[in-house]
């Protein structure tokens, strides 16, 4: 089903990207242009079922947050050459 919603949420107007560490910790991040956007992802009748077989199959609890990245950058040691 995660397959599923991502190839979905990649379909939707606003969707910028998505990270996932699913089997590590259990996240999915998904990042959207605007609240309304995010609005009408959480409204996509394929997204609401999912959310039910979640609550009823798959999750005791969850949290969503909607937050807005102001920045972002990382470092890479891969692009360092060694002596």
């Amino acid at each position: 089903m995660a397959g599923t919603m991502e190839t979905l949420a990649k379909k939707q107007s606003g969707f910028l990207g998505i990270d996932s560490a699913r089997e590590e910790i259990g996240i999915t991040i998904s990042y959207w242009d605007s609240l309304e956007a995010i609005k009408n992802w959480k409204a996509n009748i394929d997204h609401l079922f999912a959310q039910k077989l979640g609550k009823e199959k798959w999750y005791k609890s969850y949290k969503v947050r909607i937050c807005k990245v102001e920045r972002e950058y990382e470092f890479n040691s891969e692009f360092l050459t060694k002596t």
